[in-house]
């Protein structure tokens, strides 16, 4: 059975290139090596734009504003496949592109880091203030960035 089932959909016309799929997919399967998850697992993601995660940041979480990537956590396991469902990843591909750009690092090292960092709040880190559980979220987005692509450095967000 495949270690990381990944449905990936696109929405208002951001495009869903396999290269970027595997990009995401190597992220994800990075985070859940470094955080030690052993049974197979599966996480759906969309990748859409500023209105369009605006719509969802509305309709979720009552903010009415675009942000870059928001994390819905399931973590049940599906009975029929025995998938440990992780939930659900809204991606803002223009938002990644911006501060890709912004931050020196590219879209694609972006896109890596964005993805990091909303799988492991789907396995329960938070970062709800400048407390220590914040630091503990940077400290694994670090060290599992430069396991995935060495010789990069990501900013403190």
């Amino acid at each position: 059975m495949e270690k990381l089932k990944l449905s990936l959909r696109c929405e208002n016309g951001v495009k869903c290139p396999p290269a970027l799929r595997g990009r995401i997919k190597a992220a994800a399967a990075a985070v859940l090596a470094a955080e030690e998850v052993d049974e197979p697992c599966e996480l759906s993601v969309l990748l859409t734009d500023d209105p369009g995660i605006q719509t969802v940041n509305r309709e979720f979480r009552d903010v009415d504003k675009p942000t870059d990537v928001l994390s819905f956590p399931m973590g049940d396991t599906d009975p029929a496949t025995g998938r440990l469902l992780l939930g659900d990843m809204v991606l803002n591909v223009d938002r990644a592109r911006a501060q890709g750009i912004e931050f020196g690092h590219g879209p694609d090292h972006e896109i890596s880091y964005l993805t990091v960092h909303s799988v492991l709040h789907l396995l329960g880190y938070d970062h709800v203030d400048e407390g220590p559980m914040k630091k503990e979220m940077r400290a694994r987005e670090k060290a599992i960035m430069a396991d995935l692509e060495p010789g990069t450095q990501t900013e403190d967000m």
